[in-house]
């Protein structure tokens, strides 16, 4: 696809336009969950702006991001639920 880039969410490739988040790239593959909480409970994005960071995923290894603060990249790989 033109235009389009190449990201890998939990293992599966999928094309978001420039400049969707990584939030947004979640959202268009179905996942709400972003992480699980210290005692197993399941987290997603509250603010959508980077201040309550329920929406802390792991991004090409690096865990902790904030997903709805970070644009996607061709070739990113994210990984939730850490």
């Amino acid at each position: 696809m033109a235009d389009m880039l190449t990201v890998r969410v939990n293992g599966v490739v999928m094309c978001v336009p420039p400049g969707f988040t990584v939030l947004a790239a979640l959202d268009r593959a179905g996942t709400r969950t972003c992480r699980t909480s210290v005692t197993g409970e399941p987290r997603g994005a509250l603010c959508g702006m980077g201040i309550c960071q329920e929406c802390r995923v792991t991004i090409d290894g690096r865990s902790h991001e904030r997903s709805c603060m970070t644009l996607c990249q061709d070739g990113m790989e994210i990984v939730t639920g850490d």
